[in-house]
């Protein structure tokens, strides 16, 4: 290797605990020397595999293929992961060279005539070679790629399938890149006290911090979630929760340079387009035959018997809070969507007598980590231990070590938890390298999992204390991570959260249903100043109050499901006008007044720049399993560690190896249904 090269950290051995990526030494310009050079190892490891003058067989062409290209997923996972959570003007400006350089190069492969006859050639003889499941079900899933990847297009097809390709992967990246511009560039500044009226101390503390940070007097408010959402919910001033609301609302959408109306059309016509080159109606079919859910019909299906099971109660659910804003305002009060969050609230005080700002003390982060790799430790009896000799890309980020119950070293885990400048909203877990067993020596390389949060920040005078949204929001992410962290296959591919994406959040979505369970509640939620430990009451009216407007959150997650699938049915090119389309296509499930000038669809990261595309239904369909899954801990005690490892064993550890009705059918023994649902959200007694 030249010199140039021994200065790249990707092309060294990584002396690193566990072989972690050594961030502190990875610079800028490293990455587009070593995705090149990633690219023209894989190359030649693909070269050598159509070369090969002996008969296509498992062991010489789809083993090969699997194994190939360490270096360059090295490289495109830490870029890719580091782009969403610490990003900075140079790596935007990179993105759009080195996401047209990936997506041709993945055609390249996936259009390797050479390369898909052989893996054809394996696949016809499939019955003749002797494999077990998981090579089955390798061999299956890398043929199908190819196949929908357009191998099997010709001449122009396959030309107009690359450049379409091509133009998606900048297209994703403009739409994002936008939405954190403009996340990043809206403030809301205050400097009247009197502005702040009913908003709590922590929100205000926020506020003054931000300010403080930006250098400017008074109390900032920004989009970013932790700020946004206390506003909406407290703020008394109904002017300024407009303003918010507005500014939240309609991102993206206004007429600047970080518009993404054209973006949406554009992203929807290729998803389109390149569904009907490879043969399919539309997106939605294109997608949904690697699902769960099989087809649209199915989806529909689901969607309309929630919006038939919901829409009553979440009719009632409004009029309440309807009439709660008028006996405290006008008879005639229009209750608008920046009203909400406000009234909902003041009513389920008033009901429960409980909020956010109640819980918080007793919410603080590290106590919160504390009780939910408990939780861990009690199901699976798996530990964690911080070290930090493994680099981290950011300060606010820690690292720990996973071990078995036995004592096995199973994962490296990141966790980063507040927002900044360079981290995109929202919450998500992802993984830094995969879990694989090597089959010669007989070595089970274990992951590197990381989740990224946007939680409430510590301020001068106190630490990170969460909201119960927050604390539901980390137990999702690491339901996912366990996903990670317990997976056990033989080939990286099928390993961990590889999936379908209706049966990915399964695992995340049960980890949410402890945040009401009094018995895990009490292993960690003590009060921050006295160490008091969360009142029974509190607990009990955190239970009662679990349900409160639980039918219009479903009807909203079936409004984004409608509007996804509205986008993605589509078997003509779309032209018109996006918001008019957005306001028809959920219509059904909208239970506020429509705004006209706002725009979920040019915000809407899951279905134009995410996997969910055609696939946001999937939350919806995973809750359906997961509440079905929890009633058989709720049946047999929470903690009990027969039944959790049943879950660890035929869900969490195996991957895409098997069909997920496979999996769920062989932990629960018979298929799910809606009951277990309904009766969780209070609809059915």
């Amino acid at each position: 290797m030249n010199s140039m090269q021994g200065q790249n950290p990707f092309f060294e051995t990584y002396s690193t605990p566990h072989g972690t990526f050594p961030f502190d030494k990875i610079k800028t310009e490293d990455y587009v020397p070593a995705i090149h050079e990633g690219i023209r190892l894989q190359n030649a490891e693909i070269d050598a595999i159509i070369h090969n003058l002996e008969a296509p067989t498992f062991s010489n062409t789809i083993l090969p293929y699997e194994k190939s290209g360490e270096l360059l997923h090295d490289v495109s996972t830490v870029f890719g992961n580091l782009l969403s959570a610490e990003t900075n003007d140079e790596l935007q400006e990179l993105a759009k060279e080195i996401m047209p350089l990936m997506s041709e190069h993945e055609n390249n492969i996936s259009l390797n005539e050479d390369l898909f006859a052989r893996i054809k050639a394996v696949y016809d003889q499939r019955k003749k070679e002797v494999l077990n499941p998981e090579q089955t079900k390798l061999l299956e899933e890398i043929y199908n790629g190819f196949v929908r990847n357009g191998a099997n297009l010709q001449g122009e097809a396959k030309d107009k399938y690359r450049s379409l390709c091509k133009e998606l992967s900048l297209l994703t990246l403009q739409f994002s890149e936008n939405n954190l511009k403009e996340t990043n560039d809206y403030q809301l500044v205050l400097t009247e006290k009197s502005q702040l009226s009913g908003l709590p101390e922590s929100a205000i503390d926020a506020a003054a911090e931000m300010a403080n940070e930006k250098e400017m007097k008074g109390w900032v408010f920004t989009l970013q979630t932790p700020s946004y959402s206390p506003f909406m919910t407290y703020a008394d001033n109904r002017d300024l929760r407009h303003e918010l609301y507005m500014a939240y609302n309609t991102r993206c959408a206004h007429d600047n340079t970080a518009n993404n109306l054209e973006i949406v059309k554009r992203i929807t016509n290729i998803h389109m387009e390149i569904a009907q080159l490879l043969g399919y109606d539309n997106f939605a079919e294109y997608n949904l035959q690697e699902r769960m859910a099989q087809n649209s019909d199915a989806v529909y299906k689901l969607l309309n018997q929630l919006l038939d099971a919901y829409t009553p109660t979440a009719q009632k659910e409004y009029s309440e809070v309807q009439a709660l804003a008028r006996s405290q305002q006008v008879d005639n009060f229009v209750l608008m969507p920046w009203d909400w969050a406000y009234y909902s609230h003041k009513l389920k005080d008033q009901k429960f007598n409980i909020d956010d700002e109640m819980l918080r003390p007793y919410f603080e982060l590290n106590k919160v980590k504390e009780g939910v790799f408990g939780l861990a430790t009690k199901l699976y009896g798996i530990t964690f231990k911080q070290n930090s000799n493994i680099p981290v890309y950011h300060k606010d980020v820690d690292a720990y070590e996973v071990f078995d119950k036995d004592g096995q070293f199973l994962a490296v885990f990141y966790t980063d938890f507040h927002p900044r400048a360079g981290k995109r909203s929202g919450a998500w877990m992802t993984s830094y390298k995969g879990q694989w067993i090597d089959e010669k020596t007989g070595k089970n390389n274990r992951p590197h999992i990381s989740i990224v949060m946007n939680f409430t920040k510590p301020t001068q005078d106190k630490p990170a204390l969460l909201t119960f949204d927050e604390v539901e929001t980390f137990l999702h992410e690491f339901g996912h991570s366990l996903h990670g962290i317990f997976g056990n296959s033989t080939y990286e591919s099928l390993s961990g959260t590889n999936v379908y994406w209706d049966f990915v959040e399964l695992p995340s979505q049960f980890m949410e249903n402890f945040a009401i369970e009094k018995e895990f509640l009490h292993t960690f939620a003590r009060h921050y100043q006295t160490g008091e430990l969360i009142p029974d009451e509190l607990v009990q009216r955190i239970v009662d109050s679990s349900n409160f407007n639980a039918a219009y959150a479903c009807l909203r997650q079936v409004s984004l499901g409608l509007l996804d699938m509205a986008w993605y049915t589509r078997n003509t090119s779309f032209e018109g006008d996006v918001k008019a389309y957005e306001k028809k296509a959920w219509e059904k499930a909208q239970i506020l007044p429509s705004v006209e000038e706002t725009c979920m669809s040019t915000q809407f990261s899951h279905i134009f720049a995410g996997g969910y595309s055609a696939g946001y239904y999937s939350y919806k369909w995973a809750e359906v399993l997961d509440a079905d899954a929890f009633s058989l801990f709720k049946e047999q005690g929470i903690f009990n560690p027969e039944t959790a490892s049943s879950f660890r064993e035929n869900i969490l550890s195996k991957g895409g190896t098997e069909h997920p009705m496979t999996l769920y059918k062989r932990f629960r023994g018979q298929e799910p249904t809606i009951e277990a649902l309904l009766i969780r959200n209070g609809i059915k007694k």
